[in-house]
């Protein structure tokens, strides 16, 4: 038995060396853990044994992964994702459960299975790994697109379904007549610590930690954000429920403060190490002799959830309105299994709701699922494209519309990406007369910059149909405007394959990846935010042949006016939602033939009353096509005009009602 010290420099080597290998091949570093886990563990090599320390530190990384989980979760975004969230995810772990127990009651007759089992499975198999999914569709930059979306709502309502089946698993180990007493008492436990929590624990968060951030000091903001996450898992585990609790609710508690993105970088590296040390001892558990006795079981379990849950959620996504390629890469994105779904599996055990050697089969069975994520995720677009009879007719009808906007234009500027940046950069180039064409993954925000007029249309920039289709063989240069190396790396990989030379600037957040991108074929690269956005700006206009005395005069008056150019942009789904109503937004109304403001003019309305201006009223004109009205108190206004209107989330929807 190794000693302590020599126990952790084995996980720490083993670790490095299992992430190094993995991210060498591109593959997340969570399947080197899990590797690494399965060869040092005591079943293989045995470097290693799940002691009781190693189990206690690993618990360690499920409760930063739930505070991290409940930092995302605050009320707006749920709010906003609330059809896909609660609908979409709400019904495919629901009609998992429901349906994973009478298929799991079929296997009595090779395993003894209760009906208390089959429910703590079918929670175990209604999981997906969050930690995978995300960052394989965030490095294809899908984040943002329709199945991205899907995925990661079906995520967040997983994610919340562990804290409900955290309590029910505990209570599915007593005796049946004490099971409705013990979820009563676990339901009151839960709606009297929510209750002090949210409405005492948010006043008392947000003057404890303005009060430490005045301070400004590092060390202590660091001690004082440890102190609250193992303070709240200390205090819910007291009340009886789990540590994974009451750390989730220190994340939305925190998630409503102004602190939230400084907690999330902290908290980081705690979070990534004890998490990879988590997954290093569920890999521990994988038994190899279970697989090779029992490797017909194995593989029976493998198959059969992949095709359960692809199906399964393939279906719910084509009910919820999702077009048949949409629905098939969602469901190849999720058919895995989760982290969160070793974590239910360990509890299982613990309560010995099922037989060990059947355990260490669904052990090894969503091991090995979890190695083929990234696989079908790879392969998902062509797998699509094979069992959608409409998929190549939607893309191509897509193609249609980015290739419609960009036939007139000749030494155009296309633009990847339409948020802050883009969108300023658009504006300016409007000024000067300058032809673009935007290309961006968020139909929200397509959709209301499209119908404010600016020239925008949803598609993948790291896509060579689409780039083609913007018409890159005749544009003069391509802007890539969000900071994401990864994403920015997959364009210029494609316009250097398709138009070797081309001048293309690349927006980043800070020198690190300057070299990388320049190598891979970026003309100039500059850094950061609304400095960035200014910057990008003037070399655009200056390849473009205006003027330098005309660009410096134009990035200085930006600069004057306190870069109000800059400071309103449409959001997106996809962007934070933290904080809004002091932030400020554009924001594009139609008018209906029965809105309040039809007939009356501008100066009517006073809509400055409601802490908006009017930035622009559209109006379709002889060809059906919309044009910019002036601006006058008098204008007065009629059915289907469009007002684009600059505010804060608050202001703008209050001015939305009254106008409609």
């Amino acid at each position: 038995m190794p000693s302590v010290l020599q126990l952790t420099l084995i996980l720490l080597a083993s670790g490095v060396a299992g992430v190094v290998i993995f991210r060498y091949f591109g593959l997340p570093p969570i399947l080197g853990y899990l590797a690494i886990g399965v060869l040092i563990g005591p079943n293989a090599l045995g470097l290693a044994s799940d002691s009781a320390t190693v189990k206690y530190l690993a618990e360690f990384g499920v409760v930063f992964l739930m505070f991290s989980i409940g930092l995302e979760f605050n009320l707006n975004k749920l709010r906003a994702m609330r059809t896909i969230v609660f609908g979409l995810g709400g019904s495919q772990v629901i009609l998992t459960m429901l349906l994973a127990v009478p298929a799991s009651l079929l296997m009595n007759w090779i395993y003894p299975i209760s009906w208390q089992a089959a429910i703590a499975l079918g929670g175990a198999l209604a999981m997906s790994s969050t930690a995978i999914v995300t960052k394989l569709i965030s490095d294809r930059s899908e984040l943002e697109s329709e199945h991205g979306r899907n995925v990661v709502g079906i995520l967040l309502f997983q994610d919340l379904a562990v804290v409900f089946l955290l309590i029910l698993l505990p209570s599915l180990g007593k005796n049946p007549k004490d099971l409705f007493v013990a979820l009563t008492t676990a339901s009151i436990k839960i709606t009297v610590a929510l209750t002090l929590i949210f409405f005492i624990g948010q006043t008392l968060m947000s003057r404890w930690f303005r009060l430490v951030a005045k301070l400004r000091s590092q060390e202590l903001f660091m001690l004082n954000l440890l102190l609250i996450v193992l303070g709240m898992a200390a205090l819910t585990e007291h009340f009886g429920l789990s540590l994974a609790l009451g750390a989730f609710l220190a994340g939305m508690l925190i998630s409503e403060t102004p602190y939230r993105h400084q907690v999330e970088e902290d908290i980081k590296p705690f979070r990534d190490v004890l998490l990879g040390l988590f997954f290093v001892t569920i890999g521990m558990l994988l038994d190899f002799n279970v697989i090779l006795e029992q490797w017909m079981l194995v593989l029976v379990l493998l198959i059969a959830p992949l095709f359960f849950k692809f199906g399964l959620i393939a279906l719910l996504s084509r009910a919820f309105g999702s077009s048949p390629g949409i629905s098939i890469r969602t469901g190849l994105c999720l058919a895995q299994a989760g982290e969160f779904g070793f974590v239910l599996l360990t509890q299982i055990d613990g309560l010995d709701l099922i037989d060990p050697t059947l355990s260490q089969a669904v052990l090894a069975a969503m091991l090995l699922s979890m190695f083929c994520a990234p696989f079908l995720v790879e392969y998902s677009d062509r797998i699509a494209m094979r069992f959608s009879s409409n998929e190549w007719l939607l893309q191509s009808l897509a193609l249609t519309r980015v290739a419609a906007k960009s036939v007139r234009n000749e030494n155009h500027v296309i633009i990847c990406g339409f948020g802050r940046s883009g969108q300023s950069l658009a504006r300016m180039l409007d000024q000067e007369k300058i032809p673009y064409i935007a290309l961006d993954l968020d139909p929200d925000r397509v959709k209301e910059a499209a119908a404010a007029g600016d020239n925008v249309v949803y598609g993948d920039a790291s896509r060579e149909n689409y780039l083609i289709a913007a018409g890159l063989s005749r544009a003069k240069t391509v802007v890539i405007t969000y900071a994401d190396t990864v994403a920015s790396l997959r364009v210029l990989h494609q316009v250097e394959h398709l138009r070797p030379g081309m001048t293309v600037l690349v927006r980043t957040r800070d020198d690190a990846d300057i070299a990388k991108l320049q190598a891979a074929g970026a003309t100039e690269v500059v850094p950061e935010l609304i400095e960035g956005s200014l910057m990008i700006a003037s070399h655009v206009l200056l390849i473009m042949g205006v003027p330098m005395r005309k660009v410096v005069r134009r990035i200085t008056s930006a600069r004057e006016e306190r870069y109000s150019l800059l400071r309103g942009y449409f959001r997106g789904v996809g962007d934070d939602v933290l904080g809004t109503n002091e932030s400020w937004r554009l924001h594009s109304i139609t008018l209906l033939p029965q809105s309040q403001a039809v007939g009356k003019t501008l100066s009517e309305l006073h809509l400055e009353n409601e802490g908006v201006s009017v930035q622009a009223v559209r109006r379709k004109g002889r060809n059906a096509d919309y044009v910019k009205l002036a601006l006058t108190p008098e204008l007065i206004l009629e059915a289907n005009d469009i007002l684009v209107i600059s505010g804060n989330s608050e202001a703008t929807d209050m001015a939305e009602a009254k106008l409609l």
